[in-house]
């Protein structure tokens, strides 16, 4: 089935992830069937009680979930077909760990700060994993570029020392303790339509950069010399790539909190189906990580109803025995 009717299987995707958007939307603590979930969507009734639950809670929700999901697997696709390397995703460059000590920062100090109705926690998440992504860009250049395997060390040893200093704000968290510790582990809880509102325009953005630049990806498969020798401004596309994924990634991490082994699984899946082309990859990419990460939230806050759990904790359930795989099947893990 690998590399046979790329764009059949996306369209099954997408398919299937209007599916799983009802179904989730449907599951909780009130169940509402997917009939009436579907009804409530098309005309929604003001007043109603299930009318408010699926509007104003559950499809806000969900939609941040699908966004996030979306963010983390293209990301984790680009990085991966721009490093040349299996194990890479969205965390590689530090930008998660940037992200992070901007919302412990947040919590932690008890910072107020509010603009477009939106509060601390995402405003300096989103900073500090841009911030971030600059950081290690900047020390990765030499000689007006920027070696990939030089880039990996910068991003390792960013990410080191800013989860050094996420621990340490941690350690004086005091009573805001369990606020913090819950959002390391990302999830869902406080989606509202403001979070939502944030993450789409620049979710479409760096969706939009990294689908220009698929075919010049493909070539960057083939060795950066060979795709300077056909035509490739490999340093630009390299900016670009960086630049999208990171923004990607810091959006999600923004929203949801850190959470890990999306960028990792989804397109390794899609990858084994479709093949490596870029241009049909991304797309299924992107919709199969939206349909993983609203699947794994609804889990999260079904498994143990009425208690909930953070879907960074189910999807690390789901990647980490995939990840023992990828290095055994990689030769990596004798």
């Amino acid at each position: 089935m690998k590399g046979k009717g790329p764009w059949a299987i996306t369209a099954i995707l997408g398919i299937l992830l209007v599916g799983v958007v009802v179904i989730a939307i449907g599951v909780g603590s009130v169940y509402v069937p997917p009939r009436e979930v579907v009804r409530i969507l098309r005309a929604p009734s003001p007043g109603e009680s299930l009318t408010t639950i699926i509007m104003q809670i559950r499809l806000p929700r969900v939609l941040l979930a699908a966004l996030v999901g979306t963010c983390l697997a293209t990301a984790g696709a680009v990085f991966q077909g721009l490093f040349k390397n299996p194990m890479a995703d969205p965390y590689v460059i530090g930008v998660s760990s940037g992200a992070s000590l901007g919302a412990v920062a947040a919590m932690a100090f008890g910072l107020q700060l509010r603009v477009a109705g939106l509060d601390s926690v995402p405003l300096l998440a989103f900073f500090g994993a841009m911030a971030t992504m600059l950081l290690v860009y900047n020390l990765a250049r030499t000689g007006g570029k920027v070696p990939v395997l030089t880039l990996l060390v910068a991003g390792v040893a960013v990410s080191s020392f800013l989860s050094a200093l996420v621990s340490l704000f941690v350690y004086f968290s005091d009573d805001r303790l369990h606020q913090v510790v819950f959002w390391l582990m990302g999830g869902f809880a406080g989606a509202s339509w403001h979070y939502v509102g944030m993450a789409l325009p620049y979710t479409f953005i760096g969706l939009a950069l990294v689908g220009l630049h698929a075919r010049e990806l493909n070539v960057l498969l083939l060795g950066e010399e060979q795709a300077q020798h056909l035509g490739v401004d490999v340093e630009r596309v390299k900016k670009v790539l960086l630049a999208a994924g990171s923004l990607l990634t810091a959006t999600a991490v923004s929203t949801a909190g850190p959470i890990g082994f999306v960028g990792l699984i989804v397109p390794h899946m899609v990858r084994m189906i479709i093949g490596p082309d870029h241009r049909s990859l991304l797309p299924a990419v992107a919709l199969l990580g939206a349909v993983f990460l609203v699947g794994a939230d609804a889990i999260a806050r079904t498994i143990i109803s009425p208690t909930e759990l953070p879907v960074g904790l189910i999807t690390a359930l789901c990647g980490g025995p995939f990840f023992i795989y990828l290095l055994k099947r990689k030769g990596l893990w004798s």
